[in-house]
């Protein structure tokens, strides 16, 4: 009694059956499938790292364009408010010098009406700040 199953002739390609691989040719077609399964991914890993690369690069540029932007338009309103400063520092600056005037012509007017009161009180005034500086 033959058996048709071990026969090796029955394992053959015209049979419908393929030869088992053995352990080396199974291992080394799975090194090589993970090879082009890891080439693959550093593929995919590099063309998203350009495309976020090339994002990053858009939103710096429209960062950069913003700040440029908004800069020119603190410089404008800082120079407008250093203006109206000036202006202000002015008047009050013309204010302050007429009254001052004002005041000084009136002290004179004082003193050439009152000579007497007013050399006494600056006698006065002089004693007291010697006291205060002698101690």
């Amino acid at each position: 009694m033959s058996n048709s199953f071990s026969a090796t002739d029955s394992l053959g390609p015209d049979t419908g059956y393929a030869q088992v691989p053995s352990v080396g040719q199974a291992a080394n077609d799975l090194r090589n499938a993970a090879g082009e399964k890891a080439r693959e991914f550093v593929h995919v890993a590099e063309e998203k790292a350009a495309a976020l690369k090339d994002r990053a690069l858009e939103s710096a540029l429209h960062l950069r364009e913003t700040a440029s932007e908004k800069a020119i338009a603190f410089k404008g309103a800082a120079a407008d408010r250093a203006q109206q400063f000036k202006e202000t520092a002015t008047e009050q600056w013309e204010d302050t010098r007429v009254k001052a005037k004002e005041l000084h012509l009136n002290a004179e007017d004082y003193i050439r009406q009152n000579p007497t009161k007013c050399v006494l009180g600056a006698l006065g005034a002089g004693f007291l700040i010697g006291l205060i500086v002698r101690r």
